[in-house]
């Protein structure tokens, strides 16, 4: 089989203007020429074995960010975008969109942004939520959709952070009782700790100097919220510079991704990178024992699988979503090539979205998206109570999946036929470019349609080509 060839252009001139080198420097330490680095860095050429080499011998780089899928991640957000009717005149084809996402990154955020903008603008109008005479012309993504992209195009890991938290839970790699050193460190800072029968999960009083945690909430919750409060006292400093960084355009957005950062935080030191990691390979990926280990919950085991991006010691790559009753997707992240609807739900094909009727048990799904790629699935239902019997529970259903040529390295993979069949899913019927599929609710983008009046199938109209 042919070797697929590695365009990374814009890496390669992002690595070169911050290393502060010329072309000409730049192509010396490679052992390139200065011509065939101008075709490389404008994917003209591919990146050859020869440079990839010498980026990991000349600078440490880690190889694998020359692959990430931040490219694919934006091809699948240009696409759903262009799919609104505003562009009535049809898509562009998907090698363009591939070559904007992969020389022009900068172009192709801009785009997004400026259609987010739109829909921003069209939703207001049509909901009447913008009021005659508001000074309010600069439309800016909502503060939840400007944190939620940090993070979706970070590889939702932040190395500074996690190595901190580790640092902290597990020094040398050896864990340590997570609830001891966080009321050790309470106490050194002079806050008092104590469990209250409230249904605020946390309450911290920075007058007096005194944290409260809900007695109602289960111990993995308690234990992580302790240690958000831990990276709110101890890592103000870390998470401030990475929020200087993050250059987020609003108040509102930089206080809703500083509660992301000490969330973080809480848990990459509940589940220390190194030892998490370890146990994640023993126990082949089990996310209920890796629970009992930890002291974590089944959420907490699988977000934090699915951000195991540490260069030079990658875990499995995982996604990892959670939807609601509706089929919202409430939180999202991919370290694979497998993406997300930008708005809206998931494929309804999905088996996430059947977790709800079997509470407490991992359904277990082989499928295949439209580019071919397959996939082992998880999905479980993660209903949170209240803590007392008029309390409402929140129900949601978490999904975790990875490329099927890693599923030997899962537990989840025993039974199944790897070989066989391999159900049709997608990520939104509005890129989704299958022909049968009985659940499709509006037709795909950059596709004739033809309608039969005298013959009906699936769907009142067939797809062309």
């Amino acid at each position: 089989m042919t070797a697929q060839k590695l365009y990374a252009g814009a890496k390669l001139r992002e690595l070169r203007t911050r290393l502060g080198l010329t072309q000409k420097v730049f192509a010396e330490k490679l052992g390139a020429s200065l011509p065939y680095l101008n075709q490389m860095e404008n994917n003209h050429r591919p990146v050859s074995a020869t440079v990839v080499l010498a980026l990991a011998q000349e600078f440490g780089l880690d190889v694998t960010v020359l692959t990430t899928g931040e490219a694919e991640r934006m091809v699948t957000d240009m696409r759903e975008a262009l799919a609104d009717p505003v562009f009535a005149a049809g898509a562009p084809p998907l090698a363009d969109l591939r070559l904007a996402a992969s020389n022009a990154p900068a172009l192709a955020r801009a785009f997004l942004d400026l259609h987010r903008a739109y829909r921003q603008s069209h939703e207001r109008l049509a909901s009447l939520d913008e009021v005659l005479g508001r000074d309010d012309t600069v439309l800016r993504p909502s503060p939840w959709e400007e944190v939620r992209d940090f993070f979706h195009y970070c590889d939702n890991y932040l190395d500074a952070i996690d190595r901190a938290a580790e640092h902290y839970s597990a020094p040398g790699g050896i864990r340590k009782d997570v609830v001891l050193i966080a009321s050790e460190t309470l106490a050194k800072a002079g806050v008092s700790l104590q469990l209250s029968d409230m249904t605020t999960i946390r309450r911290f009083d920075p007058g007096q100097r005194a944290l409260e945690l809900s007695a109602r909430a289960n111990g993995a919750t308690q234990r992580f919220q302790l240690l958000h409060q831990v990276a709110l006292l101890t890592q103000n400093d870390l998470l401030e510079a990475t929020l200087d960084l993050a250059r987020f355009q609003s108040a509102e957005a930089r206080d809703i991704a500083k509660i992301g950062l000490a969330n973080y935080f809480a848990g990459a030191a509940l589940l220390p990178y190194r030892p998490f990691q370890q146990a994640a390979l023993e126990t082949r990926h089990d996310l209920e024992r890796l629970a009992d280990i930890f002291g974590a919950s089944i959420e907490q085991v699988a977000h934090r699988l699915s951000t195991l991006q540490r260069p030079g010691a990658k875990g499995v790559p995982f996604f990892f979503v959670r939807v609601d009753q509706a089929g919202t997707i409430t939180k999202r992240h991919s370290a694979t090539r497998f993406q997300f609807a930008r708005y809206g739900g998931a494929c309804p094909l999905w088996n996430v979205h059947r977790a709800f009727e079997t509470p407490g048990h991992f359904l277990r799904q082989l499928a295949q998206t439209p580019d071919g790629v397959r996939y082992l699935l998880l999905a479980r239902d993660v209903s949170k109570s209240g803590g007392s019997f008029h309390a409402p529970v929140r129900r949601f259903a978490i999904g975790l999946g990875c490329e099927v040529q890693h599923a030997g390295a899962l537990v989840y993979a025993d039974g199944l036929d790897l070989k066989g069949q391999f159900e049709p899913i997608g990520i939104s019927c509005r890129i989704c470019d299958r022909q049968e599929c009985h659940q499709r609710s509006v037709p795909p983008i950059e596709r004739q349609l033809r309608v039969d009046p005298d013959r009906r199938g699936l769907l009142p109209y067939e797809i062309v080509g």
